[in-house]
Order: C-alpha cells, then sequence, then structure tokens
C-alpha cells in the first residue's frame, strides 16, 4: 500500500489534490480512499488529508501515521507542526517551493531521505501563472507522480479534468504538466558543495 499525506492551509486544496490522486488510481485499475482532517475549517488554517492507494481492497479507515510520501503545500508548516512524524526512512518528500532547502531550514531533514525521495517544485507560481489563483494541488499531484512514479501523468491530468471540467480544468492541467517538467530532486551532495 502506498499512503500519501497531504499537509496544506485552508484553500490551497490540500482535500482536492487527495480526491485527485484517489480518482487517478482508480483509473489506473487500483484501490484508492482519500479523506481530509481539519482541525479549523477556516481559510489559511492547517489542513491534512490522506490518500491510500493499493492494488487490493483497502480496509484501514484511520489516517495516515506512515506516510510513503508527504506533500507539502504550504512550507511554512515546516516551523508550525512536526510535519515528518511518520515519514518512512525511504519516504518521499514534495514541497511547493521555489527556495532553497536550506533557506527553508529543512535541508538535515531531507538529507536523511535516499537520493531521489526529496524533490521541489513552484506550485503555487505554477498556479498562478496557468490558472490564475494560487492554488497547488494540481501542481503538488503531478510533482508527486514525477517523483515516485506511482501514478502515470496521464491519469493524473484526466483525474484534473475530472474534478475541474472545462477551462479550469484545462489550466490545472497546463499547470500540471509544468509541473511535472520543472520538479527538481534535491541532492545532498550538491547541497553539500554549496555550502
Amino acid at each position: 500500500m502506498f499512503q500519501v499525506r497531504i499537509h496544506g492551509r485552508g484553500g490551497q486544496g490540500a482535500v482536492s489534490g487527495a480526491e485527485m490522486l484517489s480518482v487517478a488510481a482508480f483509473l489506473e485499475d487500483k484501490h484508492a480512499q482519500a479523506f481530509p482532517s481539519f482541525g479549523s475549517e477556516r481559510m489559511g488554517a492547517p489542513v491534512v488529508a490522506f490518500c491510500r492507494i493499493d492494488s487490493k481492497e483497502i480496509r484501514l479507515r484511520e489516517p495516515v501515521l506512515e506516510p510513503d510520501a508527504l506533500l507539502v503545500q504550504d512550507p511554512s508548516l515546516f516551523h508550525s507542526i512536526d510535519v515528518f512524524a511518520g515519514l518512512k526512512a525511504d519516504g518521499y518528500l514534495i514541497v511547493n517551493t521555489a527556495r532553497s532547502l536550506e533557506e527553508l531550514g529543512i535541508e538535515e531533514a531531507a538529507a536523511k531521505l535516499p537520493p531521489g525521495h526529496v524533490w521541489t517544485v513552484a506550485a503555487t507560481d505554477l498556479a498562478v501563472q496557468h490558472v490564475g489563483r494560487p492554488s497547488p494541488n494540481a501542481a503538488m499531484i503531478a510533482g508527486l507522480a514525477r517523483a515516485s512514479g506511482e501514478l502515470e501523468l496521464e491519469s493524473v491530468l484526466t483525474a484534473i479534468r475530472k474534478k475541474f471540467p472545462g477551462k479550469v480544468g484545462e489550466a490545472n492541467v497546463v499547470a500540471a504538466q509544468a509541473a511535472f517538467d520543472e520538479a527538481t530532486a534535491f541532492s545532498p551532495a550538491a547541497a553539500e558543495l554549496s555550502a
């Protein structure tokens, strides 16, 4: 089973992102479930959403405590909650940022993950550029597809179109494709050289 935890803030589309991941999995004949956990339902409040993907029926119903992948839609959350809690030693981390991991203060935590498991994508910038609003969810799930290989990009794009039909969906597809193409893997060796 591949388990994903999405950390974001109200209004960033974390819940919709989890739903689109589950639809993408269904399109690949996999089983999936997506559900949110709200601390407060106001705009800007921390939100966590979960998605599980498996080749067989999923019977678990509790929150994802030991994710295989973390999507962090708002990097300011690194300084207010323990985003890394439970992340598997071989897990994936996809961060919505145009800044370096050093600037975010998470390079040491990121360096503990295997090479090729930590990615950054400027998802909010891409969403603003292509969709006209700061909703990074579509770009973030495309970043997860690129980083993990768990889902095919075409399934993700189809799921985005199903969630957002019409012009909004097509704009999100363009942002997602750009995120897939532009996502950058963190290299601890490169970070050490620049220090």
